[in-house]
């Protein structure tokens, strides 16, 4: 039988994070990107938290990141190949102290984005971690889902039923592999993601666990937030479901450079040994009241607002580009 995947809260041995590598894909924004992606890093770092294992994906930048944390302790920079610095759907989900890991098919967000190593990612980082990998013929990202560790998860079907991943799977096919793959004992189904996200709804920008039996979702700030009734609608499955709701503001309308609205969201916090780093996007009355909500589920820890908004120009956030090891 296996065991469910423990709940983010869970002590971690250490953390992986993606470090922006290809300046073809990041263009004017990868100094910018690097820039948020060191500060999450150091905050990851700091006394009391954890080993970061940050994981750069190509040979010509490795040796300027080696230079960039030279003598930082608690950052290990580790030699990798990537397409991009999404190691949360790219990467293993580890199991119970870490003593197993689980892998699947990569096939770049239903066929949006297929990038070079893409798909090896999560070999490398059990092998660089010294788990054993067992891998399953489906197609998973590791941000499709949220875990409580008691065997719950939380997953949208706009993601996990998308035809363009496992075209055959319904409900029941899709519960019987997260079952086999990952402990999972009850799949909770949420409806649709963030307006215009590439993943096609991940849960970890809508609805996270942040203790047993609570769960956080955001609730809209400002009259233009275009999903106000995507966190509405979220809200009232997770209370049909039995779950108590923290409702956490969302940056609200949140442009691109072609003032279309971008999948900015609060809910893309990591949670780390010690601390809580939620990302923000500029506006700081938004980021606050975010983590004041988020302090009252976690009070014996630090709450660190970061800006994330050059990393969002990717396509996610702090929680997209890491994984954790458990202890």
């Amino acid at each position: 039988m296996t065991l469910p995947v423990p709940a983010e809260w869970a002590p971690h041995r250490a953390m992986w994070v993606g470090w922006p590598s290809h300046a073809e894909l990041w263009e004017d924004d990868l100094d910018a990107a690097r820039a948020e992606v060191e500060a999450l890093v150091r905050a990851l770092a700091g006394p009391g938290r954890e080993r970061v294992k940050l994981m750069v994906g190509a040979p010509e930048v490795l040796d300027a990141a080696r230079v960039r944390f030279a003598g930082v302790e608690g950052i290990e920079v580790v030699d990798g190949r990537f397409g991009d610095i999404w190691l949360r759907d790219t990467g293993p989900i580890f199991g119970a102290g870490s003593a197993s890991a689980a892998g699947f098919r990569f096939n770049g967000w239903g066929g949006k984005y297929a990038l070079e190593h893409d798909d090896t990612v999560a070999d490398q980082i059990a092998a660089a971690s010294g788990v054993p990998l067992t891998r399953h013929d489906v197609i998973l990202e590791g941000g499709a889902l949220d875990h409580d560790g008691e065997g719950t998860v939380l997953t949208t079907r706009q993601c996990l039923l998308n035809r363009n991943r496992n075209p055959a799977w319904t409900e029941a096919a899709a519960e019987a592999a997260l079952a086999a793959a990952l402990g999972a004992r009850r799949v909770v189904w949420l409806g649709d993601g963030l307006l215009n996200d590439h993943t096609d709804g991940h849960v970890d920008n809508l609805a996270r666990f942040v203790g047993p039996g609570l769960v956080a979702c955001p609730v809209a700030w400002g009259r233009k937030d275009p999903n106000a009734e995507v966190y509405d609608a979220c809200a009232r499955d997770l209370l049909a479901a039995g779950f108590r709701v923290l409702r956490v503001p969302s940056p609200g309308l949140v442009l691109d450079e072609d003032e279309r609205p971008v999948p900015a969201s609060h809910m893309n916090f990591l949670i780390a040994n010690g601390g809580v780093i939620v990302p923000t996007y500029g506006d700081d009355r938004a980021a606050g009241l975010a983590g004041e909500a988020l302090k009252t589920a976690f009070p014996d820890r630090e709450i660190i607002l970061l800006p994330s908004r050059a990393i969002l120009t990717g396509g996610g956030s702090f929680h997209c580009i890491s994984q954790q090891e458990p202890e």
